[in-house]
């Protein structure tokens, strides 16, 4: 029978049988590297044990922790990512006639876990790029449970160093819980001790009975972000009041098997974190000569001012292959995170940045 169907121009067909590039992913700060070499092997010998529910209190990983960081295990718990530890601080701090302070341009979460329990969240304008911690006292008043400080912040990189988080916490009404929120933990020390400063005392604060909760997470680091484990450190009466309110069986046992085994990889993570170190100064040098600001980070992700709507230009180097965050949603309108990957990665993005800079520069003219 004779094919009624328009012929295709062989060189179409070839063009339409290709599959779609590969999305470059820079946009949710994970690690380019995936996880530790140890953490897989593990995983895969744990998958034979999967029939079996997980321990609920993560007791095998919560006092490897408390050892690693000289705490009492107590003073640990383990939750599915740091996040679910936020959501279960609002739940138990927080309610209607409550409030909750931190600063704008910070964390996103923070806006849904504290909103979530029908309080309030009292965000205060910012300093530069970072956080005015004068301004978050200010805030503060008898209805305020809980103060969120992310650091470094995401998504501005900015840090806060000891001596000053040290001076905010002793001004902090006994009444308010103050979340030192560091899950970029690893790139931030890195960075902070290249740079000759001072960046965290938080376990000190957690060991002399500070009103505290210090956030960890195995999601960026340790490459892990998938088995969502994260943890807090803390007063043990609170962390138990958190663990009441959990989710049975909330974290599996692969993701516990593996943050185990992460967590020795010192070899890993030192690739992840030099790494880091060397691709974000590559990136910012970059894309502060293609015109854009970018403020120094001290985490595994830039943040870069464009000066112009940031949506659109997410949407176009989306078309070039690349998917960076616009930040309208978080306050920043005109800015993208942009998460540090490989060489070849970051390379990828910039080739496209140059792009589509080249083109409006070119139709500024026209």
């Amino acid at each position: 029978m004779e094919s009624h169907l328009p012929s295709v121009p062989s060189h179409q067909a070839a063009s339409a049988a290709l599959p779609p590039p590969r999305l470059v992913k820079l946009d949710s700060n994970e690690n380019p590297f995936g996880p530790s070499p140890r953490a897989l092997e593990v995983i895969r010998s744990s998958l034979a044990s999967a029939s079996f529910y997980p321990d609920n209190d993560c007791t095998a990983l919560r006092e490897k922790l408390a050892a690693h960081h000289s705490l009492p295990p107590e003073q640990v718990l383990v939750t599915a990512g740091s996040t679910a530890l936020l959501g279960l601080l609002c739940q138990t701090m927080l309610a209607p006639g409550r409030n909750a302070v931190t600063s704008v341009r910070s964390f996103i979460v923070y806006s849904m876990a504290v909103h979530a329990t029908g309080a309030q969240l009292i965000e205060v304008p910012m300093l530069g790029d970072g956080f005015d911690l004068e301004a978050i006292l200010r805030a503060i008043n008898a209805d305020t449970r809980l103060v969120f400080l992310a650091n470094p912040n995401n998504p501005t990189g900015t840090i806060l160093e000891a001596t000053a988080v040290e001076k905010f916490l002793s001004q902090v009404p006994s009444h308010v819980v103050v979340v030192l929120d560091e899950a970029y933990y690893e790139f931030a020390s890195h960075f902070a001790s290249s740079r000759r400063i001072e960046y965290s005392r938080s376990l000190a604060h957690v060991r002399q009975g500070a009103s505290v909760i210090v956030l960890r997470t195995f999601s960026k680091a340790h490459g892990l972000a998938g088995l969502r484990v994260g943890y807090g450190l803390g007063p043990a009466e609170l962390l138990d009041y958190c663990a009441r309110m959990r989710n049975t069986f909330s974290v599996s046992s692969l993701a516990v098997a593996a943050a185990m085994a992460a967590l020795d990889d010192k070899n890993h993570i030192g690739r992840v974190v030099s790494n880091n170190a060397t691709q974000a100064q590559f990136l910012q040098k970059a894309l502060t000569e293609l015109g854009y600001r970018v403020p120094p980070t001290a985490a595994n992700f830039v943040y870069c001012d464009l000066g112009e709507a940031a949506a659109g230009i997410a949407s176009r180097l989306r078309d070039e292959g690349v998917s960076v965050r616009p930040l309208g949603s978080w306050g920043a309108p005109n800015c993208i995170r942009v998460t540090v990957g490989t060489p070849d990665q970051n390379q990828l993005f910039l080739n496209a940045a140059h792009k589509i800079s080249s083109a409006s520069r070119r139709a500024i003219r026209i």
